[in-house]
């Protein structure tokens, strides 16, 4: 019987954290033994807003939950180093991540990584004013500060 632990990488901003995130990590955790969550540099931040928080905190916060064994912070100028490092079995999108499927396929076969790439279910709102985004979070707090 193998032993060998499956390993499961995570990536994403997590600006603010939300239970979108939670839900995103957890689904991300089942689908191996290991998780290990890229936590993206501002650099590297071009599809929405430039996070509000620091690379090292948003990190160390990622770090703290439970559900994950290690956090890092992504690749200045390459988001495929740390996947070549940690050499996972199964990279986890989120269920709204902007990423291209069959792009990442590609270039994880380009570069020899042996792994799948699978996606996490949509959590819906347990209640109306529930937000599940951080841009909703920020749009809330500048709407009730003004």
């Amino acid at each position: 019987m193998s032993t060998e632990l499956r390993t499961v990488v995570a990536q994403g901003t997590f600006d603010i954290l939300h239970p979108g995130h939670v839900h995103y990590l957890e689904q991300a955790a089942s689908m191996g033994d290991e998780l290990v969550v890229i936590v993206a540099r501002k650099t590297n931040v071009d599809h929405k807003e430039s996070p509000v928080c620091s690379g090292r905190q948003r990190r160390d916060v990622i770090d703290s939950l439970e559900v994950v064994d290690e956090a890092v912070l992504g690749h200045e100028e390459d988001i495929f180093v740390p996947i070549e490092e940690i050499d996972p079995d199964v990279i986890a999108l989120g269920h709204d991540q902007h990423h291209d499927d069959e792009a990442i396929e590609a270039e994880l076969e380009r570069r020899g990584i042996d792994c799948t790439v699978e996606r996490a279910d949509p959590r819906e709102p347990k209640y109306d004013d529930e937000l599940l985004s951080t841009r909703l979070i920020i749009d809330r707090i500048l709407e009730r500060r003004e």
